[in-house]
C-alpha cells in the first residue's frame, strides 16, 4: 500500500465518520419536527420489526408536527402503539388515516440534557477521526519500517495527515455548535 493510498483511504474514512455523526445528529430532538425523528422507531409488520418508514410516509404538517400516513388501514393502532412505546417521550394522536405527532415544548432543563449529548456525540466523532489518524500514521511507520517508503515522505505525510485530521475536527466542532445553537433556540 502507497502513502498515496493510505492518504486516499484516511479521508474517505474520516468523511464517513463525519456523516455517521451527522446521521446521530439528526435523531436528537430539537424544538422543531424533523420526520428523522422517528427513524429508530421500529413497527410490527406482519411478524416482524421494520422502520416505520418502509410502512407509512412521514411528512411535516408544521413546525411543531409531523404527520405519519400509513400505506395500509390496520397498520394505524401498530403505528401509534409503536410511536407511544419508542423512548422519543412523544404522543401520537390520530386523525383517521392520519396520525398527527405534536413535539413537546422543551423545558431549560431538557434542553440542557440534550447539548450534553450533542458534545457526547461529538466527542464520540473526534476520538473515531483521531483513530482513524493513528492507524494512518501506523501504516506509514510500516512502509518506512519495510524500506517501500523514506523518513522525509513519512514526516510530509504525517503533516498532511494531521492536516486532514484538524480539518474533520473543526467540522465535528462547527456541527456541534450549530447543533447546541438550534437546541437551546427557543
Amino acid at each position: 500500500m502507497a502513502i498515496d493510498e493510505i492518504k486516499r483511504n484516511l479521508e474517505s474514512k474520516m468523511d464517513q465518520s463525519i456523516s455517521a455523526f451527522k446521521n446521530n445528529l439528526s435523531k436528537i430532538r430539537t424544538g422543531r419536527a424533523n420526520p428523522a425523528l422517528l427513524d429508530s422507531v421500529q413497527v410490527d409488520y406482519y411478524g416482524s420489526m421494520v422502520p416505520l418508514s418502509q410502512v407509512a410516509n412521514l411528512s411535516l404538517l408544521d413546525s411543531r408536527t409531523v404527520s405519519v400516513q400509513p400505506w395500509e388501514k390496520g397498520m394505524g393502532a401498530k403505528i401509534e402503539k409503536a410511536i407511544r412505546d419508542s423512548d422519543l417521550g412523544l404522543n401520537p394522536s390520530s386523525m383517521g388515516d392520519l396520525i398527527r405527532v405534536p413535539m413537546p415544548v422543551m423545558t431549560e432543563e431538557r434542553r440542557r440534557e440534550l447539548t450534553k449529548l450533542v458534545r457526547s456525540e461529538g466527542e464520540s466523532a473526534k476520538i473515531a477521526v483521531r483513530n482513524l489518524r493513528r492507524d494512518s500514521n501506523e501504516a506509514v511507520k510500516k512502509l518506512v519500517k519495510e524500506k517501500l517508503a523514506s523518513e522525509d515522505e513519512q514526516k510530509r505525510s504525517e503533516a498532511e495527515i494531521q492536516k486532514v485530521t484538524d480539518r474533520h475536527i473543526v467540522e465535528v466542532d462547527r456541527l456541534v455548535a450549530a447543533k447546541e445553537q438550534d437546541i437551546m433556540a427557543v
